[in-house]
């Protein structure tokens, strides 16, 4: 095959990712608008800042993951929506609590004003939390089954002590010490890669998959979510502000222990490839993979 016919292809498939990476987001969106409507018991200022941070753009890549998971292990988008919703809440609290002063101190996110900018630090604390126990409502009142029930456990573990927190809490006890790459991998799995393979396992779930034929989705979440966090290492140091929508710098800056801080961008990009090729090699025992795999790519070429 011809050079150019093989670079023709790439822009096809990658073109093809990204029409239905763009539909799983409209999909989202739609579902987001109507969990939004609130009633009159939420006070308003709530509703407007929960809306400000959860309409406030994104790729919506972890949606879009819960809904693939589930069509490849023969379920709809109807069956995935409440929990590809609800991950997609849960990420947002992270990122407001995570631009906080006490933490990252960002006043930027996505281009827009962090909400502790707008709405003060307090509030946007509660943001953060309204977000996380609307998201918890949802799932559990979509969850009529025992597939929906470990759907929502999948979620719950992602996004918890042993998961999500239990990495963002290590990440901030380590700040400014010298780590073993040892620790590093423990932050960036849990901090990051975990919400990523709790949110393909709950769309698995919720298709009626047993948990047994989750093993290959499990090892794709973690190595592109280690894969997604080293990329996001290397931007910090080599990206621009207009493309990622927020600060860069910040990691040297308050001495975060990195990939890249630890190996070079060189071996952190190389690492990164490693992940990447291991995660295409994990979905060897499903059909209709084209979508994960071209994910896998857009994540170690991405700019923002």
């Amino acid at each position: 095959m011809q050079l150019g016919s093989l670079t023709l292809r790439r822009k096809t498939s990658m073109s093809c990712f990204k029409e239905q990476l763009a539909g799983y987001g409209e999909l989202t969106e739609r579902e987001l608008d109507r969990y939004l409507s609130l009633d009159a018991e939420v006070p308003e200022e709530l509703a407007k800042a929960m809306a400000y941070s959860l309409q406030a753009g994104g790729k919506r890549l972890r949606p879009a993951l819960v809904i693939n998971a589930c069509e490849i292990m023969g379920g709809t988008p109807k069956d995935a929506l409440p929990y590809a919703c609800a991950l997609e809440m849960i990420h947002t609290y992270s990122l407001i609590h995570d631009d906080l002063p006490a933490l990252d101190n960002d006043n930027l996110r996505r281009g827009k004003p962090t909400s502790h900018v707008v709405f003060g630090e307090a509030k946007a604390i509660l943001t953060g939390d309204a977000l996380l126990s609307y998201a918890f409502e949802i799932m559990l009142n979509a969850a009529c089954d025992s597939n929906g029930i470990r759907a929502c456990r999948h979620i719950a573990r992602a996004a918890g002590i042993r998961g999500m927190v239990g990495g963002q809490w290590e990440d901030v006890s380590n700040e400014g010490k010298a780590i073993s790459s040892h620790m590093l991998r423990y932050i960036h799995e849990h901090k990051t890669a975990d919400m990523i393979t709790g949110g393909l396992m709950a769309g698995g779930a919720a298709a009626g998959a047993e948990e047994s034929e989750l093993s290959g989705l499990k090892a794709y979440g973690l190595n592109i979510g280690l894969a997604f966090q080293i990329t996001d290492d290397i931007l910090d140091v080599t990206g621009s502000q207009e493309e990622m929508g927020k600060s860069l710098g910040k990691d040297a800056e308050e001495k975060k222990a990195t990939y890249v801080a630890l190996f070079g961008v060189d071996k952190a990009y190389q690492a990164a490839r490693e992940h990447i090729n291991a995660a295409k090699d994990a979905l060897a025992a499903y059909n209709n993979t084209h979508f994960l795999v071209q994910l896998a790519d857009f994540i170690l070429t991405r700019r923002s």
